[in-house]
């Protein structure tokens, strides 16, 4: 993530330069009429150009922020009951799977129970961000926002919270919540004192984090390829069958100018580039952010944008109106959107690594409790026997019914011959101390790391630095020559000789 990042800076100040925007400053940007209606009574003068103009008073400034921060919080709040209602449903859907009475479904009612809530999900998802979009222009409006770009920033950062919290919320549920408070066998918590809080499949949470990141990840593309060329056909085509019903027939469409062709064309929405912006950002984040536990997510992310970008050639060329250009020297706040995602992605893939995955505990059983003990290297036999060592014992005896023997559930808890039952052994607490001290030691290695490959990767290109120099010295030399030209003709005014020297 940093070295993309890095170079995306460097690609980005040779567009600036071969766009001729290395000096252009967002003064220069107008002020919305939206802003100049609504503050026109109040004014003061710009320090910049020394002329008044409207201004918005701090606490009225103030006031709009804490609404807009107040509606941002109760959506988020909306999208945490959506995941709780998606978690009661699993809840509900695993206990009826597992007496369902076809075999199949019965048997893997766990793989049942976790592909249903993914579809589920994923058309919450879709729902919610249609109500997300209205949300955020709504609070943005009421922002009043000074300049266009600020307006654009605002609901662009909107815009990503929302489906930031919306597409990755139960992402992180599967990867850091589920099966943690489950309780153990004797003992289990249940959701209002009726369903039992679920688990883990026994092979781990990494196979229901990758469900959910398969499924989420790969309908999402198809649903916004479809979006983005399927919509504007079915559009396109609508609009000729309105034209011939009206007795505009193909012939008279043919004789038509090439400018009004293209007007019948669909109008590009009216946040330009912004809807494009947001896919790429929560692509970014889904190929960073949890690619420890899912490492297909990358080659999927390069397969959708070879197909992607040949559909928006088509779709740009071909479905929409050519849209009006406007002067910007970046991306505005989606690098700083994309630099936090890559600080999160090494904190959550710590995370993932050492809670999530199987990798902690079989680390500490190598080294600490197998057949490898204190011998300081680490081969396959030293992992013989982390399965047991890895499960508790149950005495089902103590459920009562009429039940004898034993069962294993996956803890690490004293055996109930012991003198401390189903307390928690010294296993339990090494693994934890050895999966605190590789989050920290993982996150201050690679934030070391990616500090020192931000610091040897320059922004601007050497051979761009070289034409910037080269632009300066020449723009230096024709004022050296204007200013000695005018001075011979002051001199040749004045009656005086003239020297071939600087005076």
């Amino acid at each position: 993530a940093t070295v993309f990042l890095e170079f995306w800076k460097r690609r980005r100040a040779v567009l600036t330069y071969d766009w001729d925007l290395i000096d252009w400053e967002d003064e220069e940007e107008e002020l919305r009429p939206q802003f100049e209606a609504k503050y026109s009574q109040v004014e003061r003068v710009n320090p910049i150009t020394g002329k008044p103009e409207p201004f918005q008073p701090f606490p009225d400034k103030l006031s709009r922020l804490m609404v807009s921060v107040s509606g941002i919080f109760f959506m988020i709040s909306l999208v945490l009951t959506a995941v709780f209602a998606v978690v009661v449903y699993r809840l509900v859907a695993m206990e009826q799977f597992a007496s369902f009475k076809w075999y199949f479904i019965k048997k893997y009612w766990q793989f049942a129970t976790s592909g249903t809530g993914v579809c589920i999900n994923f058309m919450i998802i879709m729902s919610l961000n249609v109500v997300y979009e209205k949300v955020a222009y709504l609070l943005t409006d009421l922002e009043h926002p000074r300049t266009e770009s600020e307006w654009e920033n605002s609901f662009a950062l909107k815009m990503f919270l929302f489906q930031f919290v919306n597409l990755n919320s139960s992402i992180f549920y599967i990867a850091f919540f589920l099966g943690r408070f489950a309780g153990r066998p004797g003992k289990y918590n249940k959701l209002f004192n009726r369903w039992r809080l679920e688990e883990c499949h026994p092979s781990g949470c990494l196979i229901d984090l990758c469900l959910q990141m398969g499924v989420i990840m790969v309908l999402k593309q198809m649903w916004n390829n479809f979006m983005e060329l399927g919509y504007p056909l079915l559009q396109n085509w609508w609009s000729r069958r309105k034209m011939k019903r009206r007795g505009q027939s193909m012939e008279n469409k043919i004789s038509l100018p090439q400018w009004e062709k293209d007007w019948n064309l669909q109008p590009m929405n009216l946040h330009g580039l912004m809807d494009e912006y947001l896919e790429m950002v929560l692509q970014f984040g889904f190929t960073t952010i949890f690619v420890a536990a899912f490492p297909l997510a990358p080659l999927l992310a390069l397969l959708n944008n070879i197909i992607e970008i040949r559909l928006d050639a088509y779709k740009f060329v071909t479905q929409w109106r050519r849209p009006m250009p406007a002067r910007a020297t970046d991306i505005g706040i989606w690098y700083g959107i994309l630099e936090g995602i890559g600080v999160l992605a090494v904190i959550t893939n710590a995370f993932v690594i050492a809670i999530t995955s199987d990798y902690i505990p079989r680390f500490v059983y190598a080294y600490k409790y197998g057949p490898c003990t204190d011998q300081g290297y680490r081969q396959e036999k030293c992992l013989k026997g982390y399965v047991n060592s890895s499960l508790s014992v149950f005495d089902l005896s103590e459920l009562g019914m009429g039940y004898s023997g034993y069962c294993r559930y996956r803890d690490y808890r004293a055996p109930p011959w012991s003198s401390t039952p189903y307390e928690f052994t010294l296993q339990f607490w090494h693994v934890l101390a050895a999966r605190l001290a590789f989050i920290i030691v993982f996150e201050h290695l690679v934030f070391g790391i990616k500090s020192f490959i931000a610091y040897l990767i320059p922004d601007i290109p050497k051979d761009l630095c070289d034409r910037m120099r080269r632009e300066k010295y020449l723009v230096q030399e024709m004022m050296y020559e204007a200013e000695l030209e005018h001075l011979q003709r002051e001199r040749k005014k004045n009656g005086k000789q003239y020297h071939h020297e600087w005076p």
